[in-house]
């Protein structure tokens, strides 16, 4: 079964707790702490794989979880780090944001267009640190450590997008998949009746020195950038295509269509989908020569395709254009043209690979973009004046630093109130309104405010 989009939750593995230990040994009257660190939790990394041709690994199952990291032991023995979970998907994959919640998709994460490219959907946990790293002159003996830290957790939409050099397109019944099996090993199943094909094809095809990957799109109909029959499933095959190979059926199958009318449907449903596909670079294909009286309806096709040629070149004819002024006439029924429409398409993919090899280094590094947007938005809180004397906190550091707290070690309570003093957590409440004794909330729990011009702690947990 052919998947091409699916959405899936992804959870890090959790951090190990730090260990708050001292040394103990015989002759050894000032050991001092020991308390080892907990252990990272492993990502999630999702990786593309040119081994897999669909998205159906994740048809049932939509919940994946790394492994947790280890808690850290005295003699300052470290926790193991957790396993990270890799998720394999095809080439050509598109990693998104999603919001469950609201069922929108959001921005982009990455896309994974060369085999092997991977990128973290979801960070593990860092372990907590033990007692060893709160020594400072003052505090020679700290008797607590850091819980690990909770893992990111979120849902990603993958959409796979087939990766061909060219790919054919037209109306049903117009004599694609043929046209494939012709030019290819590919072997689609073939019938004179619509929508035959329905799902994409993918073919490799060789002529003299040079290959390239074709694709068969299943028929569009008119209407298929709005979503029309099932127009924007097989529309999006064709974004990374660098060819478009437009294949017009000249006796206008069994409807007795018009071949001009076809091709002008094609177009128009090309442009209305994306601005940047009327620009794609296209060769037009007369198909079905072998039938009686295509003669006529091929010229006719090969002027209107000369004239959109001159017109794409600014009126220049000898401009250059995206579309192929020759009309390239063949029967996939008996072979006929075929060898010099693949020559053709093998010569034009292959200059278009060498002009996107030029560009390769402008290539965008999506783990640093992803990378460096998680952790701006990792660093912002905000504060909510709830009324009432009450203010809510939220943040993705704030809360983590607060969970990592164990609560029920009054210097761990010291410690975090520093750190949220240092992030500018009390100079925005004092912004925001709060006075000593509002009701400061954050996670599931309340504190009391006191300004560190009146006391020399920020916070005072309050009884719950």
């Amino acid at each position: 079964m052919f998947i091409d989009k699916v959405r899936i939750h992804v959870r890090g593995g959790d951090g190990g707790a730090g260990c708050m230990s001292f040394r103990r040994e015989a002759h050894v009257p000032k050991g001092g702490p020991d308390g080892g660190d907990g252990g990272h939790g492993g990502n999630v990394v999702v990786e593309a794989d040119a081994s897999l041709s669909s998205l159906i690994e994740y048809r049932f199952k939509h919940h994946f979880k790394a492994d947790r990291g280890t808690h850290g032991k005295g003699s300052r023995m470290h926790g193991a780090t957790g396993e990270d979970l890799v998720l394999k998907v095809p080439v050509g994959t598109v990693v998104r944001e999603y919001f469950e919640e609201e069922r929108e998709t959001g921005q982009l994460i990455a896309d994974l267009t060369h085999d092997g490219e991977r990128i973290v959907v979801a960070e593990g946990g860092m372990g907590g640190r033990g007692n060893i790293h709160f020594v400072t002159p003052t505090r020679r003996a700290p008797a607590f450590a850091e819980l690990g830290e909770p893992a990111q957790e979120r849902w990603i939409e993958l959409e796979m997008k087939l990766m061909a050099d060219a790919a054919l397109v037209g109306m049903p019944s117009a004599g694609k998949s043929s046209l494939i099996a012709r030019m290819s090993a590919a072997r689609p199943k073939i019938a004179d009746y619509p929508f035959t094909t329905l799902v994409p094809n993918l073919g490799v095809a060789r002529s003299g020195d040079y290959s390239f990957v074709i694709a068969d799109i299943p028929g569009l109909i008119e209407g298929a950038h709005e979503g029309r029959g099932l127009g924007h499933e097989f529309l999006r095959h064709i974004e990374r295509t660098a060819l478009i190979v437009q294949v017009v059926d000249l006796t206008g199958d069994y409807e007795g269509r018009d071949p001009l009318e076809d091709y002008e449907v094609i177009n128009r449903e090309l442009a209305l989908y994306a601005d940047e596909l009327a620009a794609r670079p296209r060769i037009v294909v007369a198909n079905k020569i072998d039938a009686p009286g295509s003669d006529e309806a091929a010229d006719r096709l090969a002027k209107r395709v000369h004239e959109d040629s001159v017109a794409a070149a600014g009126g220049d004819e000898f401009g250059p254009s995206p579309i192929d002024p020759k009309l390239y006439r063949v029967s996939a029924l008996t072979g006929e043209g075929a060898d010099g429409l693949k020559a053709a398409i093998a010569t034009k993919v292959h200059e278009l690979r060498e002009a996107a090899r030029a560009d390769a280094e402008n290539d965008v590094q999506y783990d640093h973009v992803w990378e460096h947007r998680r952790r701006e938005r990792d660093r912002r809180f905000d504060v909510a004046n709830l009324g009432g004397g009450v203010f809510r906190v939220s943040g993705p550091q704030v809360e983590r630093m607060v969970v990592q707290t164990d609560w029920e070690n009054e210097e761990a309570v010291a410690f975090l109130q520093h750190r949220l003093k240092r992030l500018g957590v009390e100079t925005a409440l004092e912004k925001a309104g709060a006075v000593d004794g509002d009701e400061i909330r954050i996670v599931g729990r309340a504190f009391e405010f006191e300004s560190a011009r009146t006391a020399d702690d920020m916070f005072k947990e309050l009884d719950l």
